[in-house]
């Protein structure tokens, strides 16, 4: 592939550090004391308890109700660290399907408001898209550490 300015990979790797900047701002956006004291977990439980597909509010009964305060740090932390790791490019393979599961659970979640549906099928798309082009090719510390060449 010929560009202007930079080749291929380079341009996914544009793209990789984008959408760590995108997962650092989901985290950084959210007010950690409503999250954290059970807000963003108490919203989820709302969606869920009136979803459409039994499997969904069994689920989330199931895993996510029983532990809220756990939950609301594993998603915003997991959050943080999809951030992190791609914008420096570390473990990149493990964010990309990360982020790609947290989105897709989201899509599940949220499946009677397609308004809501945008930036998550953005961010799925960048990974997977990242995921087949092999985005830690430059400019990441796999690469540096040659991981996953």
């Amino acid at each position: 592939m010929e560009t202007m300015w930079l080749g291929g990979a380079e341009w996914f790797a544009v793209l990789r550090i984008g959408l760590g900047l995108w997962w650092l701002e989901s985290w950084r956006h959210k007010d950690k004391k409503t999250w954290f004291a059970g807000g963003g977990i108490s919203w989820a439980a709302g969606i869920a308890n009136e979803h459409r597909w039994p499997f969904v509010r069994h689920g989330f009964d199931l895993v996510v109700k029983p532990r809220p305060k756990l939950m609301a740090y594993v998603v915003a932390y997991a959050e943080l660290a999809l951030g992190l790791g791609l914008i420096f490019g570390f473990l990149t393979p493990v964010a990309l399907v990360g982020g790609l599961l947290l989105n897709l659970i989201y899509f599940v979640l949220m499946i009677h408001d397609w308004a809501e549906q945008g930036q998550n099928l953005m961010m799925a798309l960048i990974s997977a898209a990242g995921l087949f082009a092999v985005c830690w090719q430059r400019w990441s510390v796999d690469d540096a550490l040659g991981l996953f060449s």
